[in-house]
Order: C-alpha cells, then sequence, then structure tokens
C-alpha cells in the first residue's frame, strides 16, 4: 500500500508541513510515485516515520534523529540511555518546583495577611523575588536549614516581621555609613556588621555557621536578586556587594571552624 501525504498526515497526526519539513531537511522522503508522478509514501516509509516521532516524542533534536537513522554504526541505545538520564533529571527538577509552589502555597495559607499598605510599612523598598525564591529553593533544596528557614518565615506573625525588619533597617543603615566612611571590609568595624548579620539569620530563620554565611554572601555577589532582599536598589552602591561578602569572609576566618551560633 501507498499513502498520499495528505492521508499520511491524518492518521500519523502530523502536519502537511511537518512532512514536508523531514523532506527538506532528508529524514523522510516518499519513495515510491503514483501513475501520475506524485510521490507517496510507502510501508518502508511510514516505518520510519514512526521512529522519528518516537524520537520526537523523547526530545530529541532533528539533527539527532538523522545521525541516528542514516549511520548505521550510531548506537541507539547508548542515545536513548543518555535521553533518559536528561529526562530523569527533568522530572526531579520538575517535582521540585512542584514542591517551591506547594511550599508558596503554605506560607500564603499560614502566613500573615497583609494589605499593601501594611507590607509597604514592614517591608518598605525590601522586595522579594519570586522567581529568585524559586531558584534558591531548588538550590538549597536537600538542606535541612532552608526548610527550616521556611517553616519560620512562614510561622512569623506581623509584629514578628516588623521587629525583623527593623532589626535589618537599623544594621544596614551602619553598613552603608560604614562603606561610605571608607572603613575597610576585613577591618574591625565590617567583620563586627558581618557578625551581626549571621546572628540576624540564625535568631530569625535558622542556625547560620560561618561557612553557610559564606555561600549566603557569595550569592550575594553573584545574585543582584539576593543583595536586592538586604539592601535595596535604590541604596545599594557599586561594589557594596563585594565589601559585604569579604566582610562575611573575614568575619568568618576570625571565628574560626564552625564559629558561634
Amino acid at each position: 500500500m501507498s499513502y498520499s501525504v495528505g492521508q499520511v498526515s491524518a492518521f500519523a497526526g502530523v502536519t502537511v508541513r511537518t512532512l514536508h519539513h523531514y523532506d527538506k531537511a532528508g529524514l523522510l522522503s516518499p519513495s515510491e510515485r503514483s501513475a501520475a508522478g506524485y510521490r507517496l509514501y510507502g510501508e518502508a516509509d511510514l516505518a520510519r516515520l514512526q521512529q522519528i516521532l518516537f524520537y520526537r516524542e523523547l526530545g530529541f533534536s532533528l539533527g539527532e534523529i538523522g545521525a541516528i537513522l542514516h549511520d548505521p554504526g550510531t548506537n541507539a541505545l547508548e542515545h536513548l540511555r543518555a535521553r533518559q538520564a536528561k529526562l530523569s533529571e527533568e522530572i526531579a527538577r520538575l517535582r521540585r518546583l512542584a514542591e517551591v509552589a506547594e511550599r508558596a502555597i503554605e506560607v500564603q495559607q499560614t502566613g500573615v495577611s497583609l494589605t499593601p499598605e501594611e507590607r509597604f510599612e514592614v517591608f518598605g523598598e525590601i522586595a522579594f523575588d519570586l522567581s529568585y525564591a524559586t531558584d534558591a529553593e531548588l538550590k538549597w533544596a536537600d538542606s535541612e536549614g532552608q526548610r527550616e528557614s521556611m517553616a519560620r518565615a512562614a510561622a512569623h506573625t506581623k509584629e514578628d516581621w516588623r521587629q525583623l525588619m527593623g532589626e535589618a533597617g537599623a544594621w544596614r543603615a551602619e553598613l552603608l555609613a560604614a562603606f561610605d566612611e571608607g572603613e575597610p571590609s576585613e577591618g574591625e568595624r565590617a567583620m563586627d556588621l558581618a557578625e551581626e548579620h549571621r546572628l540576624h539569620i540564625s535568631r530569625w530563620f535558622t542556625a547560620c555557621p560561618p561557612d553557610m554565611h559564606r555561600r549566603i554572601a557569595d550569592d550575594f555577589l553573584a545574585d543582584p536578586r539576593a543583595f536586592a532582599l538586604v539592601v535595596p536598589p535604590s541604596q545599594q552602591r557599586p561594589g557594596l556587594s563585594a565589601y559585604m561578602c569579604r566582610a562575611v569572609h573575614a568575619n568568618a576566618a576570625r571565628l574560626g571552624g564552625e564559629g558561634r551560633r
């Protein structure tokens, strides 16, 4: 049996345009012709189309599919195993994203409901970037500290947040003053401010030993969204995140080992 492009499109569930594209790409060309000269797909062509659609469903690119189908020496099993590994990684990533969404829902359900006016009163210019929250949750997904931090944040009352943000605002003013006055990042004043920040995290979110504080400070330097949670963009200065990062590292070295909790 031979079939026209329209017939193949109908029963294979692909568009005529897609079949023409496969033909142009050299993946699948009709191998037969009708008496009138029209190109037709034979049984072998349909079997090849099934292979193409199978690999496409698994996420292979047309180039990868062409390499598998055109080269008899290509080990299709190796390609499938590699794709299986990538799909497993993607499934794990999507599961973690689903957990992030679930935790965000829990926070919204159990957290404090604030009006826009109250939110500005408590948080001021500090805005929580959801994209950063998602990335951070994925990055620290296996961290007990991350889980504890999320749970404690969800349990904070409005007055807790008011006190927390008040402490953060006073600390931020001291940090900016030290930076503007040219205090060295490895000096005692800057290190003391770094230590205050570490203890603030421990007091309100999760235990923050020096090694963890180093990683947090490295994130401040690498990701502007993270540093914006500490110093809003309107108050930032060039080099401030690097200054904070160096102060944290210097303080961690001063504490030595795990340091104080």
